[in-house]
């Protein structure tokens, strides 16, 4: 029995007339009455503000029905080298990946595909790079930037480019991007600046066996960085390395006593033994300065007792020597006195002056003559 019925698609719609599973064509807005006699009709509808045609049907349809997809749809079908920028009315809504194969529907926006060769070409054009990096005021998010690396170089440095393993280029201050598909890259921001590196911790054994923990700080700076990436895999750690080779060197030579009496061998040592060693990979160690010595407890003390023991033996003979002197000026005083009485009359007088000051109260009996003549006869 012959039957009927009605299926509505609205303005913003498209609908797909499936008979039977299969496609039969797309229905444009308004109403339609199909027939249902000996068949499953049924119609699928999309929105148009969705563009992007996902459904089952999409492969077949650019496969076997050119003309619809010609009046309905704007189609992309990328290679392996070619990406796509989809546009919607002017404005860049997404990045496409290699070999994709869509439909979009025409009527709502207005889509159109900008197909890029990257077969050569790993970076972006810098207008491209602008528009992806400045996506903060979008009102909706761009699609599809996992597929590009984007980064900012500082002034102040400068950006090692590696692609699939192999450094390719430096990167001087800017901004760039670069596509990720087919190709494996990477960048490394690497600061110019005077940097400062600590090697803490280091127990190391003098010449004489004692047990040091040392502390060092040095400061150093790339002069050529495509070189030291070139050669080393991370620079940085190489230069740790050295310098730890170097204070192995200026400590395990020498002995205790001597990197107590110089200080400074040490880093002049480490700078000899690392500089020599830098040249070669573009990078140059402008100091380096041993910041701590440790010794071990039982070092401390014995080292105590022998600058306390150093030190007596010191005020010995700083009070031997006064004591020498102070006789030796007792000898040439009694000396001039012998010969002299007046001299010796007036050290007297001084004596009791001396004696004079301390005492409170003196009594007196017989005249001050007496009491002279009774401390000291003087020889006639």
């Amino acid at each position: 029995m012959l039957g009927f019925k009605r299926f509505t698609v609205k303005k913003n719609e498209r609908g797909l007339l499936l008979r039977n599973g299969d496609f039969e064509r797309v229905l444009q807005p308004g109403r339609h009455w199909l027939t249902t006699a000996l068949s499953d009709v049924r119609v699928e509808t999309f929105s148009l503000e969705q563009s992007a045609f996902v459904h089952g049907l999409a492969d077949y349809l650019m496969a076997k029905e050119p003309s619809v997809v010609e009046a309905e749809f704007v189609r992309v079908d990328l290679k392996e080298t070619e990406v796509g920028l989809r546009y919607e009315n002017g404005v860049l809504v997404e990045l496409l990946a290699p070999t994709t194969r869509r439909l979009y529907w025409k009527g709502l926006h207005e889509v159109t595909v900008e197909v890029l060769d990257i077969s050569d070409q790993a970076e972006l054009p810098a207008a491209l790079v602008a528009r992806l990096t400045q996506t903060q005021m979008r009102q909706r998010p761009l699609l599809g930037v996992t597929g590009v690396l984007t980064v900012q170089v500082p002034e102040y440095g400068v950006g090692v480019l590696h692609v699939d393993g192999k450094v390719d280029s430096l990167l001087k201050p800017g901004s760039y991007g670069f596509w990720k598909f087919n190709r494996n890259v990477s960048v490394e921001l690497v600061d110019l600046r005077l940097q400062v590196v600590e090697v803490s911790g280091q127990d190391i054994l003098t010449k004489d066996k004692v047990g040091l923990r040392l502390n060092l700080s040095a400061s150093w700076r790339y002069t050529d960085v495509l070189k030291a990436y070139t050669q080393l895999q991370k620079p940085a750690e190489h230069l740790y390395r050295e310098l730890q080779f170097g204070l192995r060197s200026a400590v395990g030579t020498r002995t205790l006593d001597e990197l107590l009496e110089n200080k400074t061998v040490i880093d002049e040592v480490v700078m000899a033994h690392v500089k020599s060693r830098l040249v070669a990979y573009g990078i140059e160690l402008e100091t380096a300065g041993v910041k701590d010595i440790v010794l071990p407890g039982e070092m401390k003390t014995i080292l105590a007792q022998v600058v306390e023991a150093e030190k007596a033996a010191q005020a010995n003979v700083i009070r031997r020597r006064e004591e020498t002197a102070a006789t030796r000026s007792l000898l040439n005083t009694a000396k001039v006195m012998e010969g002299n009485p007046v001299a010796l009359r007036m050290k007297e007088l001084e004596t009791l002056e001396r004696v004079a000051e301390r005492i409170d109260k003196i009594s007196v009996f017989g005249g001050l003559d007496q009491v002279l003549n009774g401390l000291v006869k003087l020889k006639a």
